[in-house]
């Protein structure tokens, strides 16, 4: 999914902050990097703002911004970046050869959002890749936020079987080196089905969205405890997620359009 003007998806998201601020684990970061990350606070108060920056509300302490705005002051920020799609219409902004293609030679679209995959399919053209994600991800450590979280991990599932969990596997890792070596914490962003391999991938806590709606947070809670943030759509799906896992996850349910507060469409509700 892109973030600023494009909805969200669910198909099978100043300098480290002061750890007593966030109330944030220390951990020691599963990478050939070995570099020391702060977790986001658990059980805590989340927005997510991938749609447009504005001001917290009221007792939130963790915040998901692109990684094209700046952080929330005195708030756990998290940083998104469209790591496995271009965003709609920047097939141009990347390398012709680096868009996967059909037997015909066409670009393959996921088709829901307008964006193009990339071609995570070759060990060189992933590293290509994550040159340019890994330059976001320098971006969001110089702004001072404190982790990142990649997006469209289960892009391969969109593929029509071109791409494989294990190309999505080996191209996550290179970007948790990259985060890690940025002192940045990684996100998992949805992909239950890859939650098990979470330490082998370097990913340090997760991001799910409709975990409530379709039955998977437990699997994301066997991976990685309570470091679990949920995003719901729908009333339903907040209520089962509330439900289910209201005392130890942190839960929040937007609009699929991640409207900024004060315009058509806004929605945030929680537990």
């Amino acid at each position: 999914m892109s973030s600023l003007n494009t909805t969200s998806r669910k198909l099978t998201g100043a300098a480290v902050g002061a750890v007593a601020l966030t109330g944030a684990l220390l951990v020691q970061a599963p990478s050939t990097q070995a570099a020391t990350v702060s977790l986001p606070p658990t059980h805590a108060a989340f927005d997510y703002q991938i749609g447009g920056a504005y001001t917290p509300p009221p007792g939130v302490r963790i915040v998901t911004r692109d990684h094209t705005a700046s952080p929330a002051a005195g708030l756990y920020n998290i940083c998104y970046v469209n790591a496995f799609q271009a965003q709609p219409g920047a097939e141009s902004d990347w390398d012709s050869n680096l868009l996967l293609r059909d037997s015909a030679g066409k670009v393959v679209y996921d088709k829901d959002w307008g964006e193009a995959l990339l071609d995570v399919g070759t060990a060189a053209k992933r590293q290509r890749i994550a040159n340019t994600i890994g330059a976001q991800i320098d971006g969001c450590r110089n702004k001072g936020f404190q982790a990142v979280e990649p997006d469209n991990y289960d892009s391969y599932t969109r593929s029509g079987n071109r791409l494989t969990a294990n190309n999505a596997q080996a191209f996550i890792k290179l970007l948790s080196a990259r985060a890690h070596a940025d002192g940045l914490a990684i996100a998992q962003k949805n992909t239950a089905e890859l939650a098990g391999n979470r330490t082998a991938n370097g990913l340090d806590f997760a991001v799910a969205e409709e975990c409530g709606q379709y039955d998977e947070c437990g699997d994301y809670t066997s991976a990685f405890g309570n470091n679990v943030i949920v995003i719901e759509y729908t009333n339903a799906g907040r209520s089962k997620a509330c439900k289910g896992w209201g005392g130890t996850l942190s839960i929040v349910q937007r609009d699929v359009d991640v409207s900024p507060a004060g315009t058509s469409g806004y929605v945030r509700k929680t537990c």
